[in-house]
């Protein structure tokens, strides 16, 4: 779904609604219910002051194309490379997450801690919406707003957090194919990531150039943890992807050739 569609606002909220402040969350149900975007929802004005950069819309419509335009890995992966504000309606457990990202910050913005929700069940997490950003960034922001600074949270640890806990485990297609990975010089993990499972790996990349295949082999990984790890880093700007070097390998092909993979 991109930019908004055109609905009349109801006479009264839904009565499922956690209640009608607009600082709690929605359900998703009732979000469809009203129409299915932000200004319908009160998340955001009305007045169209924000709308999506041309280029960022080019690629919103790619991944519809594809049929990904709900995956929450591709969706941010396309506003950090277009480095475009944007709110992303994110759904999950049923209920829906308005999260404003700021590329160029490295921040984003939501009223209710994201994080700890996400360490929970996954099943239905999506991106439903794409609009354009209704909230400014910090710097922007004036004397007089009424916006809470502490709403605003570091994007790098939500990227990192995404990434493991994307329902559907795949290689993002900018880095897939022919490649063989290393960590960058300036990248410094974010800390759940460091201390977490996949910690003795990141420790192995910043000094070791590998292949998928070769990273879900090492001890404690294996071809999912792999693909969740390189995606990670690469949407926090810490992934080199090097297409000629000796040790670049294909990815592992999906689908049905998985399982035989597995076997060898």
């Amino acid at each position: 779904m991109i930019g908004a569609k055109p609905c009349r606002r109801p006479d009264t909220m839904p009565t499922d609604l956690p209640d009608s402040d607009p600082s709690t969350l929605w359900r998703y149900s009732a979000f469809e219910r009203v129409g299915g975007t932000a200004a319908d929802a009160g998340i955001a004005p009305s007045d169209g002051r924000s709308v999506l950069a041309t280029t960022l819309v080019a690629e919103l419509r790619q991944l519809q194309q594809r049929h990904r335009d709900g995956d929450v890995l591709e969706v941010f992966a396309a506003c950090l490379r277009q480095r475009e504000n944007a709110l992303l309606l994110l759904r999950h457990r049923g209920m829906l997450w308005p999260v404003t990202v700021f590329p160029e910050k490295r921040l984003y913005h939501v009223k209710r801690d994201l994080l700890p929700a996400l360490k929970e069940g996954n099943a239905d997490l999506e991106i439903v919406g794409v609009e354009g950003a209704s909230v400014r960034p910090p710097s922007a922001i004036a004397d007089d707003s009424t916006e809470d600074p502490s709403h605003y949270r570091p994007l790098p640890a939500l990227l990192w957090a995404l990434a493991v806990a994307a329902p559907h485990p795949f290689l993002l297609p900018e880095i897939a194919g022919r490649a063989a990975y290393r960590l960058t010089p300036d990248y410094r993990p974010e800390r759940a990531a460091a201390a977490g499972a996949l910690g003795p790996a990141l420790r192995r990349l910043r000094t070791e150039i590998s292949a998928l295949r070769t990273i879900a082999r090492w001890p404690g990984m294996d071809l999912e943890r792999a693909m969740r790890l390189v995606n990670g880093v690469y949407l926090q700007g810490g992934l080199m992807v090097l297409r000629t070097h000796p040790a670049a390998r294909d990815d592992v092909p999906q689908g049905s050739a998985l399982g035989s993979w597995f076997r060898r």
